[in-house]
């Protein structure tokens, strides 16, 4: 399909391209602001764009706009596409925009334009009556949007600033195929139904309580699956030649200064005084661990040193982005830090990358790999960024692991390799991370005594699996649907007596389960079988043993699988093999 970009060139660009994705869902959403300017005249049009699963675009009305709108919204906007509307693209100066603007009453555009440089020529791009300021890319006529749907209405700042109003987001996808809409229509009625929230409620596994918006309260069970998680984390760690430690939440501003947040990171700390003087709560660990490297003198000899710490960190994230465990304001990361000499660097990445691909297959993940370049905010030399981004591709190269390049999404202090998970159905996360740095070290005057009896500098890498473990726990949750493998259930069996006379019994099969190390939980109540049944399937857990008079005579239990249904009777002995097999 034919697309204009921003400078008004028309080019080829299929759907499946970025370039073609990209300007067919602005497009809709361009169609969108006209669909409701005609429907809502005194509506004004904010901004809107393409996302990467459709699009939106935030307006303020005078009245409360409902879901129930939606649509009829929709119905307006397929007439504007069976239209067939031309989209034509000019350029105006900033003066003749602002004042076209404040004709049409549209003083978020005009607050847009006021902050442009008074030189510029302001591209608009047109359909019909309907023109809106904009970059672009767009396709060449309103037809090109054969299949849409709007999805969802959402609160969102202007400019994504609390201080400013509230205005309404309208949330639409688009594809160039009805067919591919409904199959994303269903994905995301799956992904509704996976919601970790729901999940997370239905089997008590965490809660946001209004006392505390982004910070989580971790129910028993969520804090078993968490520890479980922890412990596995904690084995890996050993096995590699990690050596753990803790930081303190609070460290002085001097430190953060020193070590480049403080100028970076500033407008997502929390900070505070203590006796006159400013200190922050940390949002990453890694300073405290340079303080950890230089409370000795090292020698090359104990390089490299791994030092790992699962620490606390909290960030100053926006209200309206606070999203369940995906986005908190108090998160678990799994940092580690590695301290090496030049020449290890390639081995200790490689490393990484392989203890990354342990964990993730360990989950059933698939992931893809992005090499993150220099932002334009960042600290170090062009020679020691292209040094750190060389070494980073080198390891990949060398493994063979495929990788995209993300240019100008690295960190302030260096580039980084990026693990994004695929789920069960087929969405992205971005969790693991390896950042390569040679500034930190630099800033806090790291030593290590060489071969030759002198002082060298040390490279480090920052580095993640889990990233969040907040967040790889609702990664978790959606992926598994909460029916978590057996080793890491919080609960992996419930014991059900079909009545009464039957709980001394039970009572002693779940002691019998708890002994050998089982998680489970006897269900006591005097309910009927089939109820308890349907509880314990709600809950996820993976197994139910059912005894009776039969099971009582025999010394056995019925087992039950949540998935498989009436699995057969075997002794509590096979049983509990059963189990631990899983676990293993």
């Amino acid at each position: 399909m034919k697309v204009i970009l921003g400078n008004g060139e028309i080019i080829e660009s299929a759907f499946s391209e970025e370039t073609g994705r990209n300007a067919l869902r602005h497009t809709a959403a361009h169609i969108l602001a006209q669909a409701v300017k005609g429907l809502y005249p005194n509506a004004k049009c904010a901004t809107g764009q393409a996302t990467n699963n459709g699009f939106y675009y935030d307006f303020e009305f005078d009245f409360v706009l409902t879901a129930a709108q939606l649509p009829l919204i929709e119905t307006e906007m397929k007439r504007i596409v069976e239209a067939a509307l031309p989209i034509e693209y000019c350029t105006v100066n900033k003066d003749d925009a602002i004042c076209e603007m404040g004709r049409r009453k549209e003083d978020y555009k005009r607050e847009l334009l006021a902050e442009m440089p008074e030189d510029t020529r302001v591209s608009y791009f047109r359909q019909g009556d309907f023109a809106d300021i904009c970059s672009g890319p767009h396709v060449t006529n309103t037809k090109e949007v054969k299949a849409f749907k709007l999805t969802s209405l959402a609160g969102a700042y202007w400019r994504g600033d609390e201080k400013n109003k509230m205005l309404t987001r309208i949330y639409g996808t688009a594809f160039q195929s009805q067919d591919e809409l409904e199959e994303h229509l269903k994905s995301l009625e799956e992904a509704k139904a996976r919601d970790h929230r729901k999940i997370g409620k239905e089997m008590e596994l965490f809660a946001i309580m209004e006392e505390g918006p982004g910070f989580i309260f971790f129910l028993p069970k969520g804090l078993i699956l968490k520890n479980l998680l922890i412990d596995y984390w904690r084995r890996l760690h050993e096995r590699e030649g990690y050596i753990e430690v803790s930081t303190p939440i609070i460290l002085k501003r001097e430190l953060w200064e020193t070590s480049g947040h403080w100028d970076n990171y500033r407008d997502i700390m929390y900070t505070l005084q203590i006796d006159d003087m400013d200190f922050a709560i940390k949002p990453m660990s890694c300073p405290g661990g340079m303080l950890i490297y230089k409370m000795k003198p090292h020698s090359y000899k104990e390089l490299p040193i791994r030092m790992a710490e699962l620490g606390l960190v909290h960030r100053n994230e926006k209200s309206g982005t606070l999203h369940g465990l995906n986005r908190v304001r108090a998160l678990t990361q799994d940092d580690a830090h590695i301290f090496m000499m030049r020449e290890q660097v390639i081995d200790e990445v490689k490393g990484v990358i392989r203890l990354v691909d342990e964990v993730y297959r360990k989950f059933d993940f698939k992931y893809h790999v992005e090499l993150s370049t220099r932002p334009e905010k960042s600290i170090g030399t062009d020679e020691e960024w292209e040094e750190a981004t060389n070494a980073l591709r080198q390891a990949l190269d060398d493994i063979g692991l495929p990788y995209v390049i993300n240019e100008g999404d690295g960190a302030f202090y260096g580039p980084k390799i990026d693990f994004h998970l695929e789920d069960s159905i087929g969405r992205t996360w971005q969790c693991g991370t390896i950042q390569l740095d040679l500034q930190m070290p630099q800033r806090f005057n790291l030593e290590y005594i060489g071969t030759d009896g002198e002082k060298h500098r040390p490279i480090m890498i920052h580095r993640a699996i889990f990233g969040s473990l907040e967040r790889f726990i609702g990664i978790l949750i959606e992926h598994y649907a909460g029916k978590f493998p057996v080793w890491l259930s919080p609960v992996q069996v419930k014991v059900l007596p079909v009545s009464g006379n039957y709980i001394e019994y039970a009572a002693a099969v779940a002691d019998k389960l708890k002994a050998a190390g089982i998680r489970c939980e006897l269900d006591a109540r005097d309910e009927k079988l089939g109820y308890k049944i349907r509880e314990a399937r709600l809950e996820r857990v993976p197994y139910m043993v059912v005894v009776g008079g039969k099971e009582q005579e025999s010394e056995t239990v019925t087992v039950r699988g949540s998935d498989e249904g009436d699995i057969g009777n075997m002794s509590v002995k096979d049983f509990i093999k059963k189990i631990l097999d899983e676990c293993n």
